[in-house]
């Protein structure tokens, strides 16, 4: 057993616990002797620290063909997310490492330190077909770590000057650094920002997703990519029963009052080793509700904590998710969100000439 194996809160941080992935064979449990050893022992805890590893990765354009995304291609410039979002679905991905979902997802982040090279690389192939890549698709590209690393900045410059369309999804406020990049792709048609709100409380964000920005923040943040005339969305999401779906119109609400043009929302998905830290996260903040949570979860996944088939997975299914559906659809025809689709073009894309090339003689100047 290890310190991060042991189930308290901490300051900054999501998980409670740091819980063993689906691969490997040893569990450990917390065990008090009867003496006050653990309560002892959970007084003493050091904060964790956040470190970050480089990550050797060969590829970096992900594609999907789910029905259930509208995208097909996608770059995650890091794994892991100090945000620290207790719902996450991309938590069980740490799992492939060895890693756990738990606190490890939080703070033993991962960096494609070669993502812009890789990239560039995959844009210059003859067969590279341009469409839209979006950003963030699992961990946030704008997560606190990205000031040092700016990983996420190289990978906006080399879609820049290949003029290729990208979309990005954050809850952070960094995005605005790179406003002298989106300003002028948006301007061509080439880029659109998604900000997840998730909560309008600040007491239920601080304790739901730790080191994202405040929702006050990310409101700010919508306005001031509008502002800019980037072409901006709000997704309330995750959507959980009893706890924040309640908030689904004041958070679409908000964001349309913002300059957002589009509207979404997801319900909560629990895939794999992220039931158990999102029960025992919800157990230990809201024991008042927690089984009705729960029961409302189940309620709307057929009986389970999660469904993974594609059409049911992102909007579940039941008396509750289709009330959910309804809802959602009312304040968007009110508000005239997704009124029209901001369509991304392609048609701009060229790769620009590298250094030592040999210049057509059909150039254009």
């Amino acid at each position: 057993m290890t310190d991060l194996d042991l189930k308290v809160t901490r300051k900054g941080r999501g998980a409670l616990t740091n819980r063993e992935g689906r691969f490997e064979k040893a569990q450990s449990q917390a065990f008090d002797d009867g003496w006050g050893t653990l309560e002892d022992h959970l007084a003493e805890l050091p904060p964790i620290k956040t470190t970050v590893s480089e990550d050797a990765t060969r590829s970096i354009v992900t594609r999907n063909q789910s029905p259930d995304i509208p995208f097909e291609q996608s770059i995650n410039p890091y794994r892991g997310c100090e945000h620290g979002c207790i719902y996450c679905y991309a938590r069980p991905t740490h799992a492939y490492w060895g890693l756990s979902p738990g606190l490890d997802f939080e703070t033993r982040l991962f960096k494609k330190t070669n993502a812009a090279e890789l990239l560039e690389k995959e844009l210059r192939r003859k067969s590279y077909e341009p469409k839209p890549i979006t950003v963030g698709a699992n961990t946030d590209p704008y997560q606190p770590v990205e000031r040092e690393h700016r990983v996420t900045r190289e990978v906006l410059t080399v879609l820049s000057r290949f003029q290729h369309p990208v979309a990005l999804i954050t809850k952070s406020a960094l995005v605005l650094r790179d406003l002298d990049l989106l300003a002028p792709m948006a301007e061509k048609g080439l880029a659109q920002v998604f900000v997840s709100v998730t909560t309008l409380r600040p007491e239920l964000a601080r304790i739901m997703e730790p080191r994202a920005a405040a929702p006050h923040r990310r409101l700010e943040t919508l306005r001031a990519l509008s502002e800019a005339g980037i072409p901006t969305g709000v997704m309330s999401a995750p959507m959980i029963p009893a706890l924040n779906d309640h908030e689904l119109e004041a958070i679409l609400t908000a964001g349309a009052e913002a300059g957002a043009a589009y509207g979404g929302y997801v319900f909560l998905r629990l895939p794999l080793e992220l039931r158990e830290l999102f029960r025992e996260w919800l157990e230990t903040h809201f024991p008042d509700r927690a089984e009705h949570v729960m029961s409302l979860i189940k309620q709307s996944r057929g009986g389970k904590e999660y469904q993974a088939e594609f059409g049911k997975r992102m909007r579940g299914t039941g008396h509750f998710a289709h009330l959910l559906s309804q809802r959602f659809r009312l304040v968007a025809q009110k508000l005239n969100l997704n009124k029209s689709r901001n369509k991304l073009r392609t048609d701009l894309f060229k790769p620009p000439p590298r250094a030592g090339d040999q210049l057509s003689l059909f150039e254009e100047p």
